[in-house]
């Protein structure tokens, strides 16, 4: 239960091209202490539940749990969220032997466009498409649980 992943900003939308699925995805946290983040999600025509533990000093792991629950539980769950709902599509890409999952955000976050693919140990090489741009794993900003509170469109 110990997710790795790297975390890239996206240079072009020559992504979308590639996708073989793309998904509505509507979040919010129920909690986002630094030390753990409980999030629901509806994600096209489901609902979840996860719980996420702190980063690892290097930002490429850490503890995640999710649990798939009724949707109509998820949506009920939104309503309790701390302020600030994250809208995204998130497509999916395969390159190499990987799947990258894109996020296009809208909303607050409108214009931020982030990739993430996940690894089987934090050493693992993978295929970088030509639409990767600079690597930000670590950087705690780019967390959906912190674009909920401090938003893309409120950088300088």
């Amino acid at each position: 239960m110990v997710e790795i992943e790297r975390k890239f900003l996206v240079k072009s939308e020559g992504f979308k091209t590639d996708a073989f699925k793309h998904t509505e995805i509507i979040q919010g946290f129920l909690n986002t202490h630094k030390e753990r983040t409980v999030r629901v999600r509806v994600k096209g025509e489901k609902g979840f539940l996860t719980v996420k533990g702190k980063s690892t000093s290097n930002g490429l792991s850490r503890f995640e749990w999710e649990k798939e629950i009724k949707i109509e539980e998820a949506k009920a769950l939104l309503q309790l969220c701390e302020k600030g709902v994250i809208e995204k599509i998130r497509y999916e890409v395969k390159v190499g032997q990987h799947i990258f999952e894109i996020d296009e955000f809208f909303g607050d976050n409108k214009g931020l466009i982030v990739a993430e693919v996940e690894l089987n140990n934090e050493n693992e090489t993978f295929v970088k498409p030509s639409w990767l741009g600079q690597e930000v794993t670590g950087q705690i900003k780019y967390y959906n649980s912190l674009l909920s509170k401090a938003p893309y469109n409120t950088w300088n």
